[in-house]
């Protein structure tokens, strides 16, 4: 049970490591792009390619799984990314459980956005984690987990890429292991929560530190990215990288600009460089490339 890429990405490593799949729950085909076309989740793709079959049900609290399990009878049900709360009785269905494959420690970074909120928050670490799911938001007891180091300028894009194959591989190894492995509670009074992201969460505030303000800029990529106001236009922000100047003055202001290095914006004790970005009706490109069509005023406040 699963949808987007990360969970096609644990889907294609249990068919390669031989385990039988004998079905794929997926969610409704969605409405994607300017034409707004019906486009199928990354894991209903793979699945009809390798032949398994597909349900895609609107709902579950319904019992409208019911059936299905009842058809296929799954001694486990893998879940990673699935996108809806699971009921009791799907929960009861396989032998051996829902087993979830979760990316971050638990029991930090419950919910939605586990990487983004990492990324954001500046951590060193994150990690993947596979529990044995209850009817809770990411309660269930811990099975296997494994670290992964973030690098200072990843990118949540970046860092979902080597989540999905470092979770793939944990989860195919607590499949492999789930009459052995001893479940672990988790420690409830220390978990955090990652909320869904919104796109007005990616508004820089440019009274913040430099580093706060980069990591916002690395956990937003790719969806919605950080932006800011240039003379009233929106500007997205794709990428950018701390300095060591502090040059005083208004927070957002644009100092100078720097061949190779960025724009220089000021904000509160430092500044950063602005490297990567995306004007209105324009494509993306380092700042570089795009002051070399156009100019922008030294001094000028982003807000």
């Amino acid at each position: 049970m699963g949808t987007p890429d990360i969970a096609a990405v644990c889907l294609k490593r249990l068919l390669d490591d031989g385990f039988d799949i004998v079905g794929a729950v997926t969610q409704p085909d969605k409405p994607k792009g300017r034409g707004q076309k019906l486009a199928p989740p990354e894991v209903k793709v793979l699945a009809q390619e390798r032949g398994i079959p597909v349900y895609q049900p609107e709902r579950l609290k319904n019992g409208e799984l019911q059936p299905v399990l009842e058809e296929l009878r799954p001694e486990l049900i893998a879940v990673v990314a699935y996108g809806k709360i699971l009921p009791q009785y799907v929960l009861d269905a396989p032998k051996f459980g829902c087993i979830n494959m979760h990316a971050s420690l638990l029991p930090k970074y419950r919910g939605a956005a586990p990487v983004q909120w990492a990324v954001i928050n500046g951590e060193q670490y994150t990690g993947v984690t596979t529990m044995k799911m209850d009817e809770g938001l990411d309660t269930g007891d811990m099975l296997l987990s494994e670290r992964l180091e973030i690098g200072m300028y990843e990118t949540s894009a970046e860092l979902f890429e080597r989540i999905a194959v470092l979770g793939a591989k944990v989860l195919a190894e607590t499949i492999r292991n789930i009459e052995t492995i001893i479940p672990i509670p988790q420690e409830h009074s220390a978990h955090t929560y990652a909320p869904m992201i919104r796109k007005e969460m990616g508004r820089i505030d440019w009274n913040q530190p430099p580093k706060t303000i980069v990591k916002l800029i690395c956990g937003m990529n790719s969806w919605p990215l950080a932006y800011t106001h240039y003379k009233g236009e929106q500007v997205k922000i794709l990428s950018a990288r701390l300095s060591d100047e502090i040059p005083g003055g208004a927070c957002g202001r644009i100092v100078r600009h720097d061949q190779g290095k960025g724009l220089l914006v000021s904000c509160k004790d430092g500044a950063v460089y602005i490297q990567e970005v995306q004007f209105a009706g324009k494509k993306r490109m380092h700042i570089d490339a795009y002051l070399l069509g156009h100019t922008m005023d030294m001094g000028a406040i982003l807000e």
